[in-house]
């Protein structure tokens, strides 16, 4: 009989602890089931914001699809932009009108903490502080879908006349599968007119209708939405705006980001002259040839009227259209000089451009326009002397704009051209058309607006300005303009410029640069420009110590990838200062080792570092980063890609964590804080801003405000002191009293689970009308085995 009742516990405790397995895996709490991430798939996502007067309406439309044999349950949340006033909420699920809750900050606060707590994962954080849509749209049974549709009007603020929208990109809270399809359109109208259109996010097209309207967008297959949509616009009665954005942390000097641009309807033409100089060699024969006929053709035929051209075509001599520049409104017929042209003979680049320059009318804008498949064999044949000659025979007032077609071209001797004369290059890469890359940049330079512009900042000290010297301002484009800047606070800037052989000078007063926070996109670009521009001078000019350590320390600072910094997607030591002397050693070694000038990988490397200096937000790093951890065996695997953004700082993956590259051991002590305890949290509330940080994982390392915080996975509860200047900190009335610590106790943290006693009772009950049939029926087969 004592078997028997063993039997009976052990058959009663099972269903017990089932039923109490169930009932903690589907609690019925005030909070949401959470839906696995990996289980839905977002089909499309539309997105259609108009903005009018700076009151933007939002609308989503978004297909969930469960491509699963199971039922999908859970609650939709979506969150709203930080500071958004929400005027008005519509939501449909499948067509039908349903009821949505918005959750102010607080409560959609504690969601997220929640959702962090239970699934241990940090990357709902990014979210804290912002309100949040809450609705019943699940469940999705097995194999369908669910269309849910969103529209939300807010009120943008403006601040030195730029204002700024942000579309959250809150795929995270329902997968992490990447978007299959996705398209975000803005159309932007406006009283006043509009300037400039940037987005530091996406690439973005526009589109302008005049000056009062504009429309911005982005479409895209298999998205991965790791990052919010933003799109600055800035208006301006001027008829050039100039607007300013900047960035500050504590103790360190600033970075600032100038949007300059013209009206889109100029009242004034700048008249120019354009040459053309086209490379006619035997190399260039087949469709290489007919496509720079048409190139040319396009040119000629879309100048302005008061504007003049020719046509140079060198092979082993030179061949010219016209013996002086001719007018575009008499232009001749030049299709026929351009088809009678034949590829044959060497390559005189010497020739071609000093007859150019003899052209070159220094009273007149001038543009020349440089296409070549090859190196110099005739002529000056060696790049430094070709430079020389050519630099001392061009007027200051000709802007050069090379064109390298295929991957037999010297970039040292194209990119030292446009380097020289105030233009850039551009390489057509064997795959690519020439008449397309052609065409769409004379469509960009063919008005200008102002010719040699100056800027003038007063009040402010500025530095490190990217692009060094700033190049014309044409109609319907926009100047990006980036550099460093010490302290903060109310300056005047100044620009100046040419425009038909007369100065004009547009003055912006009042403009504001932060004495701290701000736009944490800049540092990067800066950073992205900088280290471009380093690298260029370094494979035109050669090895410079300066240089190359200084592209090491930017690339530290900000997680560039160059051909000197390998070490960070290694397990190199970057942060003492023995393994930083190390990995400077290194680079200088690399720099020393004359690199290609010719050929497909010198062709790639000029091409990125022109691409890295002309940037106009910060480059994505090159393979989608996989920042989860994956657990292998009971231990933490490398991610696939070890390097990390988030908002200006960079992490590295080494020793099982993300560790920020400021960190330096030899000046930050560690203060260890346990993942997803009290402490933890409090931090955050101390200082919202960890949170981009303390999203990436369970195990970070992060310097802020000079202090090194650690977050330990399974760590308890700890005091953490924080530094003197944070808000929670109060002004100590000596210098011996310490700051203030946070604490709290480990019986704050621990809670029971949350089981719904209800639920347990039910099973209680179930368990008993199971088991005690059982343990009768088996009572009386064992009575029946004695009996016999």
């Amino acid at each position: 009989m004592k078997k028997i009742i063993i039997l009976f516990l052990a058959i009663l405790g099972g269903f017990l602890w089932t039923g109490a397995k169930v009932t903690q895996a589907q609690p019925i709490v005030s909070d949401p089931p959470i839906i696995i991430p990996q289980e839905v798939t977002v089909r499309y996502q539309r997105v259609n914001v108009t903005i009018e007067d700076q009151i933007a309406t939002t609308h989503i439309d978004q297909l969930f699809v469960n491509e699963n044999d199971w039922m999908l349950e859970g609650t939709y949340f979506f969150p709203l932009p930080a500071e958004a006033t929400v005027t008005q909420l519509t939501m449909w699920v499948d067509g039908v009108p349903i009821e949505a809750k918005i959750l102010e900050k607080e409560e959609a606060r504690q969601i997220y903490d929640n959702i962090v707590r239970q699934l241990r994962d940090p990357a709902l954080l990014e979210y804290v502080g912002m309100q949040a849509v809450q609705a019943n749209v699940f469940p999705i049974p097995p194999h369908s879908e669910r269309r849910v549709e969103i529209e939300y009007s807010q009120i943008l603020s403006a601040e030195n006349g730029i204002i700024h929208y942000v579309y959250p990109q809150s795929t995270k809270l329902f997968t992490n599968v990447p978007l299959e399809n996705q398209s975000i359109r803005v159309e932007v109208r406006s009283k006043e007119a509009i300037r400039a259109i940037y987005s530091p996010t996406h690439p973005v097209a526009v589109s302008r209708d005049g000056d009062f309207r504009a429309v911005a967008g982005f479409e895209g297959v298999n998205v991965v939405a790791d990052q919010d949509f933003e799109l600055y616009y800035t208006v301006s009665p001027e008829e050039i705006g100039l607007n300013l954005l900047s960035y500050r942390e504590s103790g360190e000097n600033g970075f600032f980001l100038l949007l300059i641009a013209p009206t889109v309807q100029v009242s004034e033409v700048v008249a120019k002259d354009v040459i053309l100089v086209m490379d006619t060699s035997g190399s260039m024969d087949g469709e290489k040839m007919a496509q720079v006929r048409e190139a040319a053709a396009y040119i000629v035929g879309h100048l302005n009227p008061e504007d003049r051209f020719n046509i140079v075509a060198f092979s082993t001599g030179t061949t010219r259209f016209a013996p002086e520049l001719v007018p575009a409104n008499r232009s001749g017929d030049y299709r026929a000089f351009l088809n009678s042209l034949l590829p044959v003979g060497g390559t005189n680049i010497s020739q071609a451009l000093l007859e150019t320059a003899e052209m070159a009318d220094p009273a007149r804008p001038t543009t020349i326009i440089f296409l070549t498949d090859g190196l110099a064999t005739e002529g000056i044949t060696d790049t430094q002397l070709l430079l020389d000659a050519v630099k001392q025979a061009m007027p200051e007032n000709v802007r050069l704009f090379a064109f390298g077609v295929g991957d037999d071209v010297d970039t040292v001797l194209l990119d030292s051209l446009a380097q020289n004369h105030r233009g850039t290059t551009t390489y057509v890469r064997p795959f690519q058309a020439i008449d397309e890359a052609v065409s769409s940049f004379f469509a960009k330079v063919n008005t200008p607006v102002m010719t040699d512009l100056e800027l003038e900042v007063d009040g402010i000290v500025v530095e490190d300005l990217y692009p060094p010297q700033l190049p014309d301002l044409f109609a319907g484009t926009q100047l990006v303009v980036v550099g460093r800047y010490r302290d903060g606070g109310p300056a005047t800037i100044t620009l100046r410029g040419q425009v038909n052989g007369e100065e004009q000078v547009f003055t912006y007063p009042d403009l504001f640069f932060r004495i701290r926070s701000g736009e944490s996109f800049i540092p990067r670009l800066w950073a992205t420009r900088a280290v471009g521009h380093l690298l260029t001078q370094i494979r035109l000019q050669g090895e410079n110590p300066e240089l190359v350590q200084s592209v090491v320390n930017l690339s530290l600072r900000y997680g560039i990838i160059t051909p000197y910094t390998s070490f960070l997607i290694e397990e190199d030591d970057i942060f003492s200062q023995t393994g930083r002397a190390v990995i400077e050693e290194e680079a200088m070694s690399l720099a020393a080792t004359p690199a290609p000038f010719t050929g497909a990988e010198a062709v790639s490397e000029a091409a990125t570092q022109a691409e890295m200096t002309a940037a106009e937000a910060p480059l994505p790093l090159a393979t989608r980063l996989v920042t989860e951890e994956v657990v292998v065996e009971g231990k933490t695997a490398v991610p696939d890609t070890p390097i990390q953004y988030a908002g200006s700082k960079t992490f590295v993956w080494r020793d099982g964590k993300w560790i920020d590259t400021a960190y330096q051991p030899e000046r930050h002590t560690r203060q260890q804080v346990g993942f997803a305890t009290n402490t933890y949290f409090e931090l955050l509330d101390t200082f919202p801003e960890l949170a981009d940080y303390f999203s990436l994982g369970t195990e970070v390392l992060v310097v802020y405000e000079g202090q090194a915080y650690e977050v330990v996975e399974g760590l308890g509860e700890t005091a953490v002191t924080l530094p003197d200047n944070s808000p929670n900190t109060p002004a100590p009335t000596s210098q011996s009293q310490p700051p203030n610590p946070i604490t709290t106790t480990r019986d704050d943290f621990i809670q029971s689970p949350t089981i719904n006693p209800t639920a347990n009772t039910v099973w209680f009950l179930i368990s008993l009308l199971i088991a005690i049939p059982l343990f009768l029926g088996i009572g009386l087969l064992i009575g029946r085995h004695t009996g016999k």
